[in-house]
């Protein structure tokens, strides 16, 4: 829980997310933090009593400037489980690009920083949450095929948008943004949709 002012509370988060974009998985110390806010070791840890309530607070702070409760309106309104499946899809998949600065420093980080575990351990149980609500409206339609139950179809899913295989196909294999989502998409509905059901 964090308590002080807003203003410098907003920019403990700023710096917090620009250090860790720069940082490119090396540790981001709170003082490195404090120094860039312009505020004492004190200040920071009156608005952030813990390391890992800064770095949970950064991811949430990155999602609420970034809106992505906006960027979730068609998935969250769609009328299909299979329109519900591609705007998720579309909305997590070109969300990546925008935020990877921020999660491979977390990820890296989370191998000896609990922390940071803890931030992005957070943030990939949100996008599963989004993985699940798809696959339940899949499920209710009748849509979902019936090779795999909710749980493993969710899991799929959840493994399909992983961060780490947009790295893979985006940055090792030179994919371009829309054909990451096209063939995400299209192996989703391989996978996931029922043979004869096209939304």
């Amino acid at each position: 829980m964090s308590s002080g002012n807003p203003e410098t509370r907003k920019r403990i988060l700023d710096s917090a997310w620009k250090l860790l974009e720069a940082a490119q998985g090396r540790e981001v110390r709170m003082t490195d933090i404090a120094r860039e806010a312009g505020v004492s070791r004190q200040a920071l840890y009156l608005h952030f009593p813990a390391r890992s309530d800064l770095l949970v607070a950064t991811t949430l702070h990155i999602d609420e400037v970034k809106d992505v409760d906006a960027r979730l309106v068609r998935s969250r309104s769609a009328r299909t489980g299979i329109e519900r499946l591609d705007a998720f899809i579309d909305a997590w998949g070109n969300y990546i690009p925008e935020i990877y600065g921020v999660g491979k420093a977390l990820m890296i980080m989370g191998e000896s920083d609990e922390g940071a575990k803890d931030a992005w351990a957070g943030r990939m149980g949100a996008v599963r949450h989004g993985c699940r609500a798809a696959i339940d409206a899949l499920d209710r339609d009748g849509q979902l095929t019936a090779q795999h139950s909710v749980e493993q179809a969710t899991d799929i899913l959840w493994t399909l948008l992983s961060v780490r295989n947009w790295e893979h196909l985006t940055i090792d294999c030179g994919w371009s943004q829309s054909l990451y989502i096209e063939k995400v998409s299209a192996m989703a509905r391989r996978l996931l949709v029922a043979d004869g059901i096209d939304g």
